[in-house]
């Protein structure tokens, strides 16, 4: 890593540069270069291939930050690395739609000219095809309309199409299969610790082509709900927890979904009723989420 370069590579570098002057070898030597595809405060994600061509990979760089002690860097890094990668394992043993390892190095390369200071660490990962359930939804959203669901659990839409029923049944289908992921992954003893629809991944089956017009010009249509979850990024993740840590799971993905998908808000109850059936233990988790709904409130009034 070049020792000028700024302390936050996160804000440091847009998505737009080509990446990797800065990796660790053997990413910074690769050919083709690894793609940057997000960044966080932490780490950055890029895409790139594990041994061959034809099978592509996630690579999760956690790079040094300078204005740490070398040693507590290198400390946190090892745990942060190693811990994300155990609670994927456990997740994948356990039945439970994460991406798999296939890689990782906690303790990165020397720094030239930087006594005691490494490059970071690193790990790699299955890459899951498809979109984040986020972008799918707001793409279905903009396509369809407001959704509602009325007191006898009818489905209702405001839109003409002679389909809007059949698509409102695959946005509750999709519903029903988050409740079910997220329960899968509370019945194992894991929190995700930062769970929102940026991080639930929608991972496309196998499917029919795209209906056409008479001209055989693709037909506009809403994005495909169908597919497995998966859910993504455990960097804030935990084993062994508490019913109030998984009431606060629900509760961050439940305000997520209201502030970025306010007009499919009404269908959320098909994700309780999926994570109630799905997990033995919801009734008591769910109990503890009206505790944490009550202090949210609280703290949202008084500031």
């Amino acid at each position: 890593m070049e020792p000028d370069r700024p302390a936050d590579l996160a804000e440091a570098i847009p998505l737009d540069v080509p990446p990797p002057s800065f990796l660790p070898p053997p990413f910074s030597n690769s050919n083709p270069k690894p793609i940057l595809v997000t960044q966080g405060a932490e780490a950055l994600i890029f895409k790139t291939q594990f041994l061959t061509a034809d099978h592509p990979c996630a690579l999760k760089y956690r790079p040094s930050k300078p204005y740490r002690h070398p040693i507590l860097d290198a400390r946190l890094t090892r745990h942060r690395i190693l811990s994300e990668a155990r609670i994927l394992v456990r997740c994948r043993r356990e039945g439970v739609n994460v991406p798999g390892v296939l890689s990782l190095n906690w303790e990165g390369e020397e720094i030239d000219g930087q006594e005691g200071r490494r490059s970071g660490g690193w790990m790699m990962m299955e890459w899951i095809e498809g979109e984040t359930v986020r972008k799918i939804l707001d793409g279905w959203l903009k396509l369809g309309a407001n959704v509602t669901i009325s007191p006898d659990s009818e489905i209702e839409t405001d839109t003409d199409r002679p389909d809007g029923k059949e698509h409102n049944s695959e946005l509750v289908d999709l519903m029903t299969r988050i409740g079910k992921a997220v329960g899968k992954m509370h019945e194992i003893g894991i929190v995700h610790g930062d769970l929102t629809t940026s991080n639930l991944m929608l991972r496309p089956r196998p499917t029919a082509t795209a209906p056409t017009d008479i001209n055989g010009n693709t037909k506009p249509s809403r994005p495909s709900l169908h597919g497995d979850i998966v859910l993504i990024d455990f960097g804030l993740a935990g084993q062994n927890v508490q019913d109030e840590d998984k009431a606060v799971d629900l509760y961050v993905l439940e305000r997520a979904f209201a502030s970025t998908h306010p007009t499919a808000e009404s269908l959320f109850k098909e994700v309780w009723e999926a994570y109630r059936t799905s997990y033995k233990g919801a009734s008591v988790v769910l109990r503890k989420l009206t505790e944490v709904r009550m202090r949210g409130r609280k703290r949202s009034m008084l500031g």
